[in-house]
């Protein structure tokens, strides 16, 4: 392989890697789930609900949720999914610190990720979790 298509890449590789969502930042465990439904604090609007818990560490973690309410195990799935990728691509924008969980509500069944990501947008900044720009 030529030296300039290892140099692009090794440059398309680091790129896709900002944008991964590693387990350290996830919540996995129930336990961590219901803590920050107990003790953290919640904004909602028409397509989704943040509840926000500061955590100790410098990581943000964040999980999400999909209720049984929305429909069967693929529609959950695809909110879940949409959630995810409205995150993952904005995720820099987020502060450290804290632990998220997104909770689809009924209206995402049928929105688009566009739709989706300036829901997470407008609520990230209404709950005040958005970096300030210097």
């Amino acid at each position: 392989m030529p030296v300039e298509l290892k140099i692009l890449r090794n440059r398309m590789i680091t790129m896709v890697k900002r944008f991964v969502l590693p387990k350290i930042s996830r919540l996995c465990q129930n336990k961590s789930f219901q803590a920050v439904y107990r003790s953290g604090k919640s904004y909602a609007n028409k397509n989704l609900v943040v509840y926000v818990l500061p955590n100790k560490s410098a990581n943000r973690r964040i999980g999400f949720a999909a209720g049984k309410r929305l429909g069967p195990a693929v529609v959950r799935n695809r909110v879940k999914r949409l959630l995810r990728e409205a995150y993952r691509l904005n995720q820099d924008k987020f502060i450290s610190g804290v632990d998220l969980i997104l909770v689809g509500r009924q209206p995402l069944v049928k929105a688009k990720l566009v739709q989706v990501t300036k829901s997470l947008l407008e609520l990230s900044a209404k709950a005040k979790l958005v970096v300030e720009k210097s």
